[in-house]
């Protein structure tokens, strides 16, 4: 009993902990990029980076994110964002919002968090969605079963 009271009181002093206090603690950021599988993006078990994202990657990305895989947004230089979550998601890193934006390239507003090297992001609003904009399926395939273009051609 004194065990659930304790776990309650834990609980109920995390649910305190929203928004305010995080932005508090962090810097608010507008920032465009594509929604990608950090799974399959990091470890390179699906190929290189390119390999995972854009329509190549749809599939499998959808699949992780439904999963329990935090999804993260990469910008067009490269900058690598772990989603903490997203806007009208009652899960951190998950659920319908998640899957909706699976391989999309969107604009987004939110509370960057940065700790030892890494970047956090939690989206307050989704001010664009431009759907799927890499259309890399031709070059790559469909991962899971990707292939390796030709560089001959």
């Amino acid at each position: 009993m004194r065990l659930k009271v304790l776990a309650s009181a834990a609980s109920l002093a995390l649910a305190g902990l929203s928004g305010p206090v995080w932005s508090a603690q962090g810097q608010t950021i507008t920032v465009t990029g594509e929604i990608i599988d950090t799974w399959c993006y990091m470890s390179g078990v699906m190929g290189p980076p390119e390999a995972t994202q854009g329509s190549a990657h749809h599939a499998c990305a959808l699949w992780c994110s439904a999963g329990g895989i935090p999804v993260g947004l990469v910008t067009e230089d490269g900058t690598v964002y772990m989603v903490l979550k997203i806007e009208g998601d009652a899960q951190l890193a998950g659920g319908d919002t998640a899957l909706r934006l699976a391989a999309h390239t969107v604009e987004a507003t939110g509370v960057l968090h940065e700790r030892d090297g890494l970047n956090y992001l939690i989206v307050d609003t989704v001010l664009q969605d431009f759907d799927i904009q890499n259309q890399n399926h031709e070059e790559w395939g469909n991962v899971p079963g990707f292939s390796i273009p030709d560089p001959n051609k």
